[in-house]
């Protein structure tokens, strides 16, 4: 599986942003992808996942102001992100996982340390305050 982000970029503080995540194949039901951000001498920060068909789950600090989608004829996933902060700024990256059991991120896919097997580029994303 390869996955390409969008370019990210700088904006300030309040403003919005959409990221992309675009699959090489079919994630519908297949796949868990995971939206993290990486900042030098921290740890990695769990944004937001596709838990499920249904479902979706939030970090604390982005929970009410990112929003996941997906365009499954696109195999693409986008995170729209609103009312940035300064501390959203670093490096976004998404992964994948196989979805297991089918149709559902399994629970390790969420754990702080996770080693997923499929990663993007990465892109930075940068909030002026």
């Amino acid at each position: 599986v390869q996955l390409l982000e969008s370019w990210g970029d700088s904006v300030q503080a309040g403003g919005s942003l959409r990221l992309s995540c675009a699959a090489s194949v079919s994630t519908t039901s297949s796949y868990c992808i995971v939206c993290l951000r990486q900042v030098p001498g921290k740890e990695r920060e769990r944004v937001a996942r596709n838990e499920s068909v249904d479902s979706i789950d939030y970090g604390v600090s982005v929970k009410g102001r990112f929003t996941i989608t997906e365009d499954n004829a696109k195999n693409t996933l986008y995170l729209q992100m609103d009312n940035l902060k300064p501390e959203d700024t670093g490096l976004d990256r998404c992964v994948a996982e196989p979805m297991w059991p089918v149709g559902y991120c399994s629970a390790g896919s969420w754990a702080q340390r996770y080693a997923y097997n499929y990663w993007s580029q990465g892109t930075q994303v940068t909030v002026s305050s």
